[in-house]
């Protein structure tokens, strides 16, 4: 059999066949792992946004515990500090804009939080074009729970001095316009130190006066794995197809009479 194999000139083609199928199933079993991992990730952020807010400390705990907390929904009752408001860029479709991210200092002595309030156009970047969506006091928001992000490779730098952000680093957003880091390190009990989170308010209730406009969480988690399950498995079993169907007429031809060179 093996002499005929290589009388046919098969043992080459075989060789490399038999390194490529295993390679190629082998990434279509991968992108059958990754699909179910990516089904259950959208299951586990759908159940998150839609579940009831969890309390404030109860996230602050369940960071100190394993650090996931990405898209919990959450309550927080406390005042904001409207004059340390960072503003991240955000341009949609119809308009240029920005983001507005507050610092909300929670009752209980807990440490505060930067809130993203919403979205305004450019034309209400400043505070006071929308004094009346400015609230005072005490009050209580819901929200999602937000990591920092990491700076992409053509993000802009964020500018501390003009208060121009363009990738979310809450942790540097307590810095100030110096853009100096504070020594405080984050615990639940510290009272200076700034959550490592950030919360996205829910659409609502609105705030007084429309702006800024609330539920700007975008949720986008492409899942085409089963689209690459089936390219991969479908190269395995072309590659198969054509070895066998070369194999064949290459056992054809020697059976046939002496070979072509």
């Amino acid at each position: 059999m093996f002499a005929r194999w290589r009388a046919a000139g098969l043992i080459l083609p075989s060789l490399l066949t038999l390194a490529l199928l295993p390679v190629l199933i082998g990434l279509g079993n991968w992108q059958w792992h990754r699909k179910a991992w990516k089904e259950d990730l959208i299951a586990k952020i759908d159940a998150r946004r839609t579940a009831e807010p969890i309390s404030y400390p109860a996230a602050l705990a369940k960071y100190v515990k394993d650090g996931d907390v990405e898209y919990l929904h959450v309550r927080v009752t406390g005042t904001f500090d409207h004059s340390q408001e960072r503003h991240l860029y955000a341009p949609e479709a119809e308009s240029q804009g920005w983001h507005v991210y507050t610092p909300l200092k929670p009752e209980g002595g807990l440490p505060p939080v930067f809130v993203n309030r919403g979205w305004v156009p450019d034309t209400l970047k400043d505070p006071s074009k929308r004094a009346e969506g400015q609230i005072q006091g005490p009050v209580t928001i819901t929200g999602l729970v937000r990591l920092p992000e990491h700076k992409g490779w053509f993000t802009p730098d964020n500018n501390y001095a003009t208060n121009q952000w363009f990738w979310r680093d809450v942790d540097a957003m307590r810095w100030g316009a110096a853009g100096q880091p504070s020594p405080l390190l984050f615990s639940v009990e510290n009272q200076q130190a700034y959550a490592p989170f950030s919360i996205d308010t829910d659409p609502l209730p609105e705030n007084p006066g429309g702006w800024p406009k609330g539920g700007t969480t975008m949720v986008v988690i492409p899942n085409s794995h089963l689209q690459y399950v089936v390219t991969w498995y479908g190269l395995a079993l072309t590659l198969l197809c054509i070895f066998v169907v070369y194999a064949r007429q290459r056992l054809k031809a020697l059976e046939n009479g002496p070979r072509q060179s």
